[in-house]
């Protein structure tokens, strides 16, 4: 029987799935602030005893590699390091705006007759992480840090009905024109089932020392204002 294990920590939302012979068997997921390093873990334990399995009986772990948030990205990706290492298996990775696509087909969120997905992670202010899908998931643009205006994807919302699905949907909503339908949602782990499995197929295997997060852009650290003294 082929297991993986789905981790997915790019958002708000912290979630984990267990993958066995192509369904979903276990999900764990919680919108608790702050608290994907002491969940993510916790999730997975939760799902292999509730299954009677060990980690070591899974076949390989795939990680949400972004964009998205820094922190977030940087615990799913160590946790997955820590249990590939552990258990000897390996490690696989799914682009977030793959898995929000995914997530709005096998969930049945694409409109009838919408020519393309546009996933969008949210960047603070109007700024989302995105890119252009058709309407059965292939990418057709590459992947970008994007402000958004009323010109904004004109050229799809012109010509055929859009989804835009993300955390980064909703603030557009009154700013992007066109036939177009928003849906507000974080990705979730059970949104990487396809991404893992034609990973794994392939055999695309990330490398467990130096796998890095694709944070799209380089973070910044900020400065208290508050007096420390």
């Amino acid at each position: 029987m082929e297991r993986i294990i789905l981790l997915e920590t790019s958002t708000a939302l912290c979630s984990a799935a267990l993958v066995e012979d192509g369904k979903i068997t276990a999900y764990k997921e919680s919108t608790e602030p702050r608290a994907h390093a002491s969940l993510t873990a916790v999730f997975v334990d939760e799902m292999l005893r509730e299954k009677g399995l060990r980690i070591q009986d899974c076949d390989a772990v795939c990680v949400s590699l972004g964009p998205g948030s820094y922190t977030g990205l940087r615990v799913g990706v160590s946790t997955a390091k820590g249990l590939c290492f552990g258990a000897g298996i390996p490690l696989l990775a799914a682009g977030t705006l793959d898995t929000l696509v995914h997530q709005a087909i096998d969930e049945g969120l694409v409109p009838e007759g919408c020519t393309h997905i546009i996933p969008m992670v949210d960047a603070r202010r109007m700024e989302v992480y995105t890119a252009v899908f058709s309407a059965d998931g292939q990418q057709l643009t590459e992947t970008e840090p994007k402000i958004v205006d009323e010109t904004s994807f004109a050229d799809y919302t012109a010509s055929g009905k859009v989804l835009f699905i993300g955390d980064g949907a909703g603030k557009c909503e009154g700013v992007i024109g066109g036939n177009s339908v928003f849906v507000q949602c974080c990705p979730k782990a059970s949104g990487m089932l396809k991404p893992a499995l034609v990973e794994l197929a392939s055999k695309h295997f990330q490398d467990v020392a130096y796998l890095e997060p694709f944070y799209l852009k380089e973070f910044v650290a900020t400065v208290s204002k508050k007096n420390l003294f």
